[in-house]
């Protein structure tokens, strides 16, 4: 689909992953003007990795309760943001309300699930214990020696790759003018944001500029040093399987995971016979390589939780890259330059939390704030001035 390019959009979102579509997505459902500057929207960036958990609760880790909230509240709209999606474009997405189990191949691991069980109680969260033979009851193919579990039935699954195509047709019928080509550069005058110059030297002029540009977002050039992200890429290893007599869910019914020494390894099957497998944690910088390491790790974590799975034929293996802060939350909204606002950083929640990020994003742009869900993830909480204070 081809849309002539409004001469000064509203806003201009710079990035066509997830996290960018669905902003300009909203943006422009909001009535706004809105252009996307990317070379090809949708096929790259940390979605087409995902294994596309929607796991707020098993996802829980210690001293993240305002990430928690966060990922509760994206949760509680994603059926509706999935259904709105689907009826906006007639794609199906692959959410799946499976819920997940959360499982302990040995005492340590039994004695930290445990321990987070209690957490997850503590805070009100809807997580329920099970011995070695009652997860097994669930999932037969488990391991025998699965030790205990956490049953949680609100964690649930979408297919980021069909999410994030989804997305792309959702922009196009709303809009959304494509620029598909790089940012080459942050345009700024008389103290704000004013756009971006793009690869073949054109100026894109907007009075609101959004930088989702993911693991890559600190390295636009022309960005203020005061304003530029603490964004790190983290690699993940993923692997895809497939499963036979995947209608009738013969091999797994819903989501596993859990802590093999001391190694998290989660299994997501799909509805259509796809069996996810990830994900491996390397600070190894931009690096992308699919290694023998990583595949092998995966693989053997994965079959002393379910033994069954090497026979599964490998359909493809893939890495790509976390975009990560400092305290594992996205910088949303208003930045320091005036014009300037953040959608980055999403960590390992970039699929979970992208119907509350686009929402959040929507009301920045729109009325200059966020909303009070997303305020603990200020785009500005880093700023040196106010750490000083």
């Amino acid at each position: 689909m081809h849309t002539q390019p409004h001469r000064n959009p509203d806003v201009l979102v710079i990035g066509g992953g997830i996290i960018g579509l669905a902003t300009a997505w909203r943006a422009a459902g909001r009535g706004l003007r809105t252009a996307l500057a990317d070379p090809a929207p949708a096929r790259h960036g940390a979605a087409n990795v995902a294994a596309g958990m929607l796991a707020a609760v098993t996802e829980l880790h210690y001293g993240e309760q305002d990430l928690l909230a966060l990922n509760l509240a994206s949760a509680r709209r994603y059926a509706a943001f999935a259904a709105e999606l689907h009826d906006a474009t007639g794609h199906h997405l692959g959410y799946r309300p499976c819920g997940t189990l959360a499982v302990a191949l040995d005492a340590d691991d039994r004695a930290h699930l445990r321990e987070l069980h209690d957490f997850q109680v503590r805070l009100g969260l809807d997580s329920q214990w099970l011995q070695g033979r009652e997860c097994r009851r669930l999932e037969p193919m488990l391991a025998p020696g699965v030790r205990g579990g956490l049953r949680v039935d609100g964690d649930h699954q979408i297919d980021p790759r069909r999410l994030v195509t989804a997305l792309l047709t959702a922009c196009e019928r709303a809009g959304v003018v494509f620029h598909r080509q790089h940012a080459a550069r942050l345009t700024t005058g008389r103290d704000r944001a004013t756009g971006a110059v793009l690869d073949d030297g054109t100026t894109v002029s907007s009075a609101r500029t959004v930088l989702a540009a993911g693991s890559r977002s600190a390295a636009l050039p022309g960005l203020p040093d005061e304003v530029r992200p603490p964004v790190r890429p983290v690699k993940g290893q993923v692997l895809r399987l497939h499963m036979p007599d995947a209608r009738h869910g013969a091999f797994l019914s819903r989501t596993v995971r859990a802590m093999v020494r001391g190694s998290h390894v989660y299994l997501v099957p799909r509805a259509d016979g796809e069996l996810v497998i990830g994900a491996t944690t390397e600070e190894l910088g931009f690096d992308t390589t699919v290694t023998a390491g990583g595949v092998y790790e995966l693989l053997r974590d994965a079959h002393a939780l379910v033994p069954g799975l090497t026979e599964l034929p490998l359909a493809e293996t893939s890495a790509g890259l976390r975009p990560v802060t400092p305290d594992n939350g996205p910088l949303l909204g208003p930045t320091a330059l005036p014009g300037l606002h953040h959608a980055t950083g999403h960590g390992r929640n970039g699929v979970l939390l992208t119907p509350v990020t686009a929402d959040a994003m929507t009301e920045a742009l729109t009325d200059g704030e966020l909303p009070p869900e997303a305020r603990p993830f200020s785009a500005r909480r880093f700023d040196k001035e106010l750490i000083r204070t």
